[in-house]
C-alpha cells in the first residue's frame, strides 16, 4: 500500500481509520529505512511481521514473482512446489553471478539487496563482539570446513609454489581434511602440555618455516575455538610470526563468535601481526541451520578475491536465515545471548567441579578455554578399560547430546594420516577425560539435567560394572529420566 492507495482507501473506509492504519504501516517502512541506510543490525529486534513484510517487498523485485514476467532462459526462478516457493519466501533466484558470489543479478534486485544487506549486518555482529577492525566479510553457502579449503585455493593464486599448511593440531576431522582437498601437504605439529592445558608449540611451528622454506609454505592454518584440554592458539605470537616471514595466516574460529576471548585474540593478533581471513560457522555461533559459514578478513582485497574464487551461483538460505535472526534477535538481544553464555560456562564448571569431587575425579584446569570444559576420568579408567567408551553410549541412550568421551590410546587415519590419541588433540594426553561446552543457547536447565543423569551413569557404572549398560538402554529409561525423578 503507497500514499495514492491509502488516499483512495478513504473512500471506502472511514479516514481516521485508515490513517491510523496508515501510521502502522509507516512504523514498519521506518524501520527497514533505517536498516537500509546504516546497513547495520537494529539495536532491538524487530517482530516478525515487520520480517515477513520486508522479505516480501525484497521477493517482489526479483523477476520471478513479475506479474507480466515471461521467461524464455534455463533458469528463471521457477519452482514446482508453493510449499518449497513459501519456505524461501519466493527468493528463488539465489545469490551471485557464475564468476562472483558476491555480484549484483539482473533478474534478482531483491535477493542481490538481501545478500548485501546480511553481509552488512554480519560484519557490524563481528565488529560488536570485538573484531573492530574487520574490514570486510561475506557469507558463503557452505559449512566452516569447506570455507577453509576456499581460502586455501584462493591463496594458492599468490603462492603458486607453496607445498605446506604449518597446523598446530587439532582432532577435528573437517579442518584437517580441508586442506587435504585444497590439495595441500598439511604439517601438523604437536601440542606442548602446560599443566592440564595443551597449547601451541611456537618453537617447533617456527622450526618447521625455517626446515620447510617460507616460500614453500602456503600459510599457517591455527585454531581458536576448541575441545578442552586444548586451548585456543597463542594467535599474537603465530601472526607475529606470519608476519616476520611473510606467510599468510588463516584462523578456523568455528564457534569462537560467542566467546569475547577469541574474537580478542582475532583482533590483537591482527594488530600486532598477520591475519589474512578467519573463517566461522553459522549454525555454531547464530542458531540457524547447518550450512553456511562467514569468511572475514582486514584487507577487503583479500576477501573479494576469495568471493570471486567461488564458482558459479550460490544458495540464499544461509544467508536468508542468519538474516531473519539477526533482525529477530537484534544486536542487544545477540549481546544478552553471548552474556547468558558466559554465565553458565561458570555454572557449568562449578556444577561439573562439584561432580568430579564426587566421584573421585576433577575438573581440569584450562582457563584459556573459554567455552568448553573437560573432567577426568581416571578412576572410571583405572575400574575397566571399557567402562570410559560404555560411559559414553550411556550418555548418548539417555539423550545427553554434545558430551564428549574421550579414551586413552584411540588411533585414527585420514587421508593417509596418522594420528595418535585422536581426539584428545594429543599423542600422549595423560588421562582420559568428558568434554562438555557452554555454547551460545544453552540453558541453566540444560546444565542441570546433563549433571544429573551424568551422575546416575557413574553412579550405575561404579555399583555394577560395565555390565550395567545392558539393563539400563530402553527407551523407558531414557522417558524416566526427562521427569525430573
Amino acid at each position: 500500500m503507497n500514499s495514492e492507495n491509502f488516499t483512495l482507501s478513504e473512500k471506502i473506509v472511514s479516514t481516521s481509520y485508515i490513517r491510523q492504519g496508515c501510521q502502522a504501516r509507516r512504523g514498519h517502512e521506518q524501520l527497514i529505512r533505517h536498516l537500509l541506510e546504516q546497513g547495520k543490525c537494529p539495536e532491538e529486534g524487530w517482530s516478525e511481521s515487520t520480517i515477513e513484510l520486508f522479505l516480501n517487498e525484497l521477493a517482489v523485485m526479483d523477476s520471478n514473482n513479475f506479474l507480466g514476467n515471461c521467461g524464455v532462459g534455463e533458469r528463471e526462478g521457477r519452482v514446482a512446489s508453493s510449499l518449497v516457493a513459501r519456505r524461501h519466501y519466493r527468493l528463488i533466484h539465489g545469490i551471485g553471478r557464475s564468476g562472483d558470489i558476491a555480484a549484483i543479478q539482473p533478474k534478482a534486485a531483491g535477493s542481490s539487496l538481501l545478500n548485501k544487506l546480511t553481509n552488512s549486518i554480519v560484519l557490524d555482529i563481528l565488529k560488536l563482539s570485538g573484531v573492530r577492525s574487520v574490514a570486510s566479510c561475506f557469507v558463503v553457502p557452505m559449512a566452516t570446513g569447506m570455507s577453509l579449503t576456499l581460502c586455501f585455493l584462493t591463496l594458492r593464486h599468490r603462492r603458486p609454489k607453496a607445498r605446506y599448511i604449518i597446523w598446530p593440531r587439532i582432532d577435528q576431522k573437517s579442518c584437517f581434511k580441508a586442506m587435504i582437498t585444497a590439495g595441500f601437504e598439511p604439517v601438523v605439529v604437536e601440542n606442548v602440555l602446560e599443566g592440564d592445558e595443551l597449547r601451541t608449540n611456537l618453537e617447533a611451528c617456527e622450526d618447521k618455516v625455517k626446515e620447510l622454506g617460507a616460500e614453500n609454505v602456503l600459510c599457517v592454518h591455527s585454531t581458536t575455538s576448541c575441545f578442552a584440554p586444548r586451548v585456543p592458539d597463542r594467535l599474537e605470537e603465530l601472526a607475529a610470526m606470519c608476519a616476520k616471514y611473510n606467510i599468510p595466516h588463516i584462523v578456523n574460529n568455528a564457534y569462537g563468535v560467542q566467546s569475547s576471548k577469541c574474537m580478542h585474540l582475532i583482533q590483537q593478533g591482527a594488530r600486532v601481526g598477520r591475519i589474512d581471513a578467519f573463517v566461522q560457522s553459522l549454525d555454531k555461533n547464530f542458531m540457524v541451520p547447518v550450512g553456511g559459514a562467514i569468511i572475514a578478513g582486514f584487507d577487503e582485497t583479500f576477501i573479494q578475491e576469495i568471493s570471486k574464487m567461488y564458482p558459479g551461483r550460490a544458495s540464499a538460505s544461509p544467508s536468508l536465515d542468519v538474516l531473519i535472526t539477526l533482525l529477530t534477535l537484534g544486536a542487544n538481544g545477540y549481546k544478552k545471548l553471548v552474556s547468558e553464555r558466559k554465565e553458565i560456562y561458570s555454572f557449568l564448571a562449578q556444577e561439573l567441579k562439584s561432580l568430579a569431587s564426587a566421584h573421585g575425579e576433577r575438573l581440569l584446569h584450562t582457563p584459556h578455554n573459554p567455552i568448553s570444559l573437560a573432567m577426568s576420568l581416571d578412576g572410571l579408567q583405572a575400574r575397566c578399560d571399557k567402562a570410559v567408551t560404555q560411559l559414553g553410549s550411556m550418555l548418548f541412550t539417555r539423550q545427553v547430546s554434545g558430551a564428549r568421551v574421550i579414551p586413552l590410546g584411540k588411533e585414527q587415519t585420514i587421508s593417509g594420516h596418522t594420528f595418535r590419541g585422536f581426539m584428545s588433540h594429543s599423542d600422549v594426553y595423560p588421562c582420559p577425560y568428558l568434554n562438555a561446552a557452554s555454547a551460545v543457547g544453552i540453558t541453566r536447565e540444560d546444565v542441570t539435567l546433563c549433571i544429573k543423569r551424568l551422575d546416575k551413569c557413574l553412579k550405575t557404572l561404579k555399583k555394577e560394572g560395565t555390565a550395567a549398560e545392558s539393563s539400563f538402554t530402553s527407551p523407558l529409561a531414557c522417558q524416566k529420566d526427562t521427569t525430573g525423578e
